[in-house]
């Protein structure tokens, strides 16, 4: 594809993935997932739309609780993206989001043309997309906010649909072609989609979208006033030290709505590009059918399962053996913490599943027993009152930040590698079998400098052991440090 100079991606990766749990948690969420082939979902993403634009050209909007795992994931490419990542404070729908990566990439490019797509899709024909974005840039140069829109296959209750007016064609050679959209239609009922499919007149809404970073901000002026008032705030103090403080407070003042029903359902400028590239929002565990491969009894099987004559159901283990008999169209779905059983067709319910886990506090919600970091891993052996128990992992040559913790006090065992230790003012070298305590308060930081991997078992003691009670000096991962004045 011949890259137009002003053609920025920006990879939607704030979203939590419910309808994937258990696989998925707020913390670790879908696009994380090795759900097709040995890469996540985000690093297919990436390479995605890398044949579309230059890796210094991709943006990353995600909020602190996932920028530590993104960053990690996509390490091969960790020094075009130092200074790309978009990071709202919370998560406020997309409107918000969009409205704010925009903002920051007029502040770089002011004739900057955004291509905004979700980081969790699953989309096979690389050359067909590209062909989309191609037309879509030239759409959104002549000013149209554009969207693709998805053939129907099925009548599906969970997208919404577009209804184009296929009437008048916008730009285009041959086959591919845009045009206006004449209405979207939200999530409808199973009778409705099933009328939509029939017409042939509706498509998909994809949630992938290109336009002038300029035009949206002005679709967002129109028809959201007060987020277009907020984006001024912030970048008119973009590089100022006054925006650190009261970014956070500015922003969760704005109301959460989706750029769909915030600005594209009410622009005279929406425009839709019919595309024929095999697309899926993996939204839930049925859907997963559609890009994961079925055996001959239409099952689709992952990890140790035995399975004795199911039909047409969802199978996932993910470390204890799964067996299973004469299921019919169902989802089994196994995880170290938790375990999910619904039939197929409720497997959009399984959002509300988390919705009762997170009003009960349950930590399986949030994430799971083993936690990625871009120094290693962590795996939460046995908690309690005023006590948790972890594994601690950490790769050749990795290190965790220089902190401390509030609230807690720590003691590390070493049961494999060398570790080599910061407490205080004192380095140390803590060998297997060797221990050593870091009190609460205390500057600390653990390192391998070795060439294999480090474990050590760390107990934790103290009224609050969540991992926000953090408070990181150095860091070598891009991570928030607090600044400290130097002495004179």
């Amino acid at each position: 594809m011949k890259l137009h100079t002003h053609l920025y991606a920006v990879i939607m990766a704030g979203g939590s993935g419910t309808r994937f749990w258990p696989l998925s948690r707020q913390l670790y969420p879908k696009q994380l997932l090795r759900i097709m082939g040995g890469e996540t979902l985000i690093q297919q993403t990436m390479r995605r739309v890398l044949r579309c634009v230059p890796s210094k050209r991709v943006f990353i909007s995600t909020t602190p609780v996932q920028a530590d795992s993104i960053r990690f994931q996509l390490g091969e490419w960790k020094d075009a993206l130092t200074d790309n990542f978009v990071i709202e404070p919370e998560a406020r729908n997309t409107a918000p989001a969009i409205a704010l990566a925009a903002t920051e990439l007029l502040r770089r490019d002011p004739y900057a043309i955004m291509l905004v797509l979700p980081a969790d899709h699953v989309i096979k024909d690389h050359a067909r997309f590209q062909a989309a974005v191609r037309l879509g840039t030239e759409l959104a140069c002549a000013g149209h906010l554009v969207t693709f829109g998805i053939k129907p296959i099925r009548p599906e209750t969970g997208y919404g649909y577009i209804q184009p007016n296929l009437r008048v064609r916008l730009g285009g050679k041959g086959g591919l072609k845009g045009h206006p959209i004449a209405r979207f239609v939200e999530k409808p009922d199973a009778a409705t989609a099933a009328r939509y499919l029939k017409s042939g007149n509706y498509f998909w809404n994809s949630g992938i979208f290109i336009w002038r970073a300029r035009a949206i901000m002005e679709e967002v002026a129109r028809h959201q006033p007060a987020l277009a008032r907020a984006m001024r705030w912030i970048a008119a103090r973009a590089a100022s030290r006054a925006l650190e403080g009261r970014l956070a407070q500015v922003y969760r003042r704005l109301t959460p709505v989706s750029i769909d029903n915030g600005v594209m359902e009410r622009s005279s400028r929406a425009a839709m590009i019919p595309v024929d590239f095999s697309w899926s929002d993996v939204g839930n565990w049925s859907s997963l059918e559609e890009v994961a491969p079925r055996n001959d009894a239409g099952n689709v099987v992952s990890g140790k399962v035995v399975d004795l004559d199911s039909r047409d159901s969802i199978l996932y283990a993910d470390q204890r053996l799964v067996a299973t008999i004469g299921l019919s169209s169902m989802v089994v779905v196994d995880t170290p913490d938790a375990t999910l059983v619904c039939p197929k067709a409720r497997s959009q319910d399984v959002k509300k599943i988390v919705e009762i886990l997170k009003k009960q506090g349950a930590p399986e919600h949030l994430e799971h027993r083993t936690v990625f970091r871009p120094w290693g891993s962590y795996t939460v052996l046995e908690e309690g009152p005023g006590y948790k128990v972890k594994r601690v992992t950490v790769n050749p040559g990795g290190r965790l930040s220089l902190q401390l913790h509030h609230q807690r006090s720590e003691h590390w065992v070493v049961i494999a590698g060398t570790a080599r230790v910061t407490r205080g003012r004192r380095v140390f070298a803590l060998r297997v079998g060797e221990s050593t305590g870091i009190p609460k308060e205390t500057r600390h930081r653990l390192e391998n400098t070795g060439s294999h991997t480090l474990h050590i078992i760390e107990v934790q003691n103290g009224p609050y052991l969540g991992e926000d009670d953090i408070v990181r000096f150095q860091d070598d991962y891009g991570r928030g440090v607090k600044r400290v004045a130097r002495r004179s």
